[in-house]
């Protein structure tokens, strides 16, 4: 290799290195969480109708119950590990961050947000929304229904997860969220999540009282009161990008002193 290319192949290394703004790592988990999700849905459309009518029947246990008990230990795997290694890995000086990295840092999290937002949407929206068709459909005869199995016990997992991660980025990395706790970015999270433990109110009701054509029930009120906490993502996204463009026109200025 000439001594021209390796001048340019370190250029290209450095700058790669001094960037701030990669969104990849973002756009690739949401391409492989897409793929994942439309596959999950290929698989319910086919075993939910063969083996899911009869919670009693042996192919019910071999496809959908041994589904749950593998994916929810993984699940809580992943929500520990997330967290435990951003809090591990945390900045311990974070006072003397610089502005590039302080801003380099903001950008990822608006990454961060970006997957949350991916992951609600088929969670709380697409995999809801075909739970009620399907029991609109079906009569169920367990609480643990195919569509419980990847709607409750899969899809809300996985957004929880995600903001866990978004939000323990920022608590850790970030000085303005690290120094105080942030109410919109605290309801963000918090009210999507508060609908996994409503299930257990959701799934008592239905064992008392036929609902299946009445979605509307005060007893789903939950879902859509803790839903609507999602709409603290507007805080959010004013306190973020306050932050950037303050740090933009601190760049300004130095570039116009130098």
């Amino acid at each position: 290799m000439s001594l021209t290319t390796e001048k340019a192949a370190g250029s290209v290394r450095a700058a790669e290195k001094d960037t701030i703004v990669n969104y990849w790592p973002a756009y690739w988990t949401m391409i492989c969480l897409f793929v994942f999700y439309v596959a999950i849905r290929i698989y319910e459309q086919y075993f939910g109708w063969k083996a899911g009518l009869d919670s009693f029947a042996p192919e019910f246990q071999t496809y959908w119950l041994n589904l749950m008990w593998t994916e929810l230990p993984l699940e809580f795997i992943a929500f520990c590990g997330i967290g435990g290694y951003l809090w591990k890995t945390r900045d311990r000086n974070i006072d003397a961050v610089a502005p590039r990295e302080e801003m380099r840092r903001l950008l990822t999290l608006i990454g961060w947000l970006a997957i949350y937002a991916f992951t609600v949407y088929w969670g709380a929206s697409y995999f809801t929304e075909q739970d009620g068709t399907w029991h609109q459909t079906v009569i169920r005869d367990t609480d643990f229904t195919p569509s419980h199995i990847l709607e409750f016990y899969l899809s809300y997992p996985i957004y929880i997860i995600a903001g866990w991660g978004a939000f323990m980025y920022a608590r850790t990395r970030i000085p303005q969220f690290a120094k105080k706790i942030s109410l919109p970015f605290l309801l963000f999270f918090a009210g999507p999540f508060m609908i996994f433990p409503n299930i257990g109110l959701n799934e008592w009701g239905h064992t008392f009282w036929f609902m299946e054509e009445l979605f509307t029930a005060p007893l789903h009120w939950g879902f859509v009161f803790f839903g609507w906490f999602a709409l603290a993502v507007f805080g959010t996204a004013c306190q973020v990008l306050d932050r950037v463009i303050e740090l933009s026109k601190e760049y300004e200025q130095d570039a116009l002193s130098l």
